[in-house]
């Protein structure tokens, strides 16, 4: 059974976002409407179908994860700082409550953050293109665990933080690069070179967006390329879910253990 403390904070978390719509809601909602207007309908009806897909339908998975990944990654780094930087997380740290529990709470409102936003870029898509969802419960299962794993990236970031700035330039010019990078306006399998393909499935966002989209649209760039060995091929969204749940797991024992130690906390 969940604690008091841990619902009390877990619950202030979800309110710092649910009480200002128009600066956590809002904006990903009409940023996205740019891109399915500029993407989608002006340039995609230059460009032919990819993977038997229109491009305005196959750009839909990578811009929620965009939309998704970069909230709850700015929830929990801003959440952490803005604690440090005015000194009320040391309240939560004299809380009867556990290291991971503090963590867990951080985490999981961040991820709901990120959830609520992929929802509304899903919305906001089904509005130029139908969307219709193949693999639900595969859907669901990366994108909880794609969200936790930057909310607990966020952590890590809010900890190491100096200032804002630190904040902006994590999600604009790291996070948001690996993901234009990731797969998110091409096919894999447009790629000639090998030492392309090679290249590209060096950068994470790739798992991250080839699984939600084999989730909405059913078709996974990561067994066209071939991945895993032929035989084991089909089960490529399964592999990249696994590693994607294994990388939380770590990030999130990091986040105990830097909780533990106090680090950036007690600066």
């Amino acid at each position: 059974m969940l604690s008091v403390g841990f619902r009390a904070l877990f619950r202030r978390e979800v309110l710092r976002f649910v009480r200002r719509p128009k600066n956590t809601f809002m904006p990903p909602a009409i940023t996205n409407v740019l891109y399915f207007a500029v993407f989608g309908v002006i340039l995609g009806g230059r460009i032919d179908e990819i993977a038997g897909y229109p491009y305005i339908l196959f750009i839909v998975p990578g811009l929620i994860v965009l939309g998704a990944i970069s909230n709850a990654f700015e929830n929990a780094s801003f959440s952490i700082f803005h604690g440090r930087w005015n000194e009320y997380i040391h309240e939560t740290l004299t809380s009867p409550l556990s290291y991971a529990e503090m963590v867990v709470a951080y985490v999981g409102a961040s991820a709901v953050r990120g959830l609520v936003v992929g929802i509304i870029i899903a919305a906001v898509g089904r509005l130029f293109v139908p969307i219709g969802i193949e693999h639900g419960l595969f859907l669901i299962a990366t994108m909880v665990v794609i969200t936790a794993l930057f909310a607990g990236l966020g952590i890590i970031g809010g900890l190491v933080a100096r200032d804002f700035d630190d904040l902006t330039v994590m999600n604009q010019f790291i996070l948001r690069p690996l993901v234009f990078f990731g797969a998110v306006f091409y096919s894999l399998e447009t790629f000639e070179q090998a030492w392309q393909i090679t290249l590209s499935l060096l950068n994470p966002m790739v798992y991250m967006v080839d699984s939600v989209r084999y989730g909405l649209l059913g078709h996974s760039d990561l067994i066209g390329v071939g991945v895993l060995p032929a035989p084991y091929a089909d089960f490529a969204p399964l592999f990249a879910l696994g590693v994607l749940t294994t990388a939380t797991a770590a990030v999130l024992a990091i986040d105990v253990y830097l909780f533990k130690i106090g680090y950036g906390l007690t600066d």
